[in-house]
């Protein structure tokens, strides 16, 4: 039987460079002989399909109102259970380590800032955990700087004043799950040298 692999997430406001950082250190991890399996929430699932498309404004609710914040933490978590059973969880179990850019310290930093963040926990509690989450902190204002050099339409979150919310209310994200091994790590940095810190922090285990 094959050893479990290591549930690794990344965390961090839009800009924090959490997918960049994601594939750096899964490409990293293959080169040390470890199977790796990449993702990302939202998933490329049904539901994560169909959230994508209302981060993206072209799901819409009644009256043509954006989806209620409600509606949006619930179909996180909903993402995040169909996303563990039929994509993290297997490939855990055949002994890959999964790298995954988000969990569910997004929904308490960013769902969180527009509902009670109690409640987005108590919704998102059955998850199973990570072994790892390396939280990339970066100013909002540089991430924003970051953000303005994509191509590409901003998504409802990205934009300034939201982002702000956000990153404040990652800093107090973790005391929601005491039980995470959350890491913090200077995003502000470049790339490679925050690459090397989330390989440092995987050496410390």
């Amino acid at each position: 039987m094959s050893e479990r692999g290591r549930f690794i997430v990344f965390e961090g406001i839009d800009g924090a460079g959490t997918t960049t950082q994601a594939r750096l250190l899964a490409r990293w991890l293959r080169r040390q002989g470890r199977r790796v399996h990449e993702t990302a929430e939202p998933s490329t699932g049904p539901i994560g399909t169909l959230l994508r498309q209302a981060l993206g404004g072209r799901v819409v609710g009644r009256g043509g109102a954006r989806l209620t914040p409600e509606t949006i933490a619930l179909l996180f978590a909903a993402d995040r259970a169909d996303h563990l059973r039929n994509e993290i969880e297997p490939a855990l179990v055949a002994g890959a380590d999964v790298v995954c850019d988000r969990y569910d310290h997004s929904s308490l930093a960013y769902q969180g800032t527009e509902t009670d963040v109690h409640w987005v926990a108590q919704i998102n509690a059955p998850m199973a955990r990570p072994d790892v989450v390396l939280f990339l902190r970066v100013d909002a204002d540089l991430a924003g700087a970051r953000r303005a050099r994509r191509a590409g339409v901003a998504d409802l979150y990205e934009v300034d004043e939201v982002q702000r919310r956000v990153a404040a209310a990652y800093e107090t994200a973790a005391r929601f799950r005491p039980g995470d091994r959350v890491v913090v790590i200077d995003g502000s940095l470049d790339a490679r040298s925050v690459h090397r810190a989330c390989r440092a922090a995987l050496a410390a285990r």
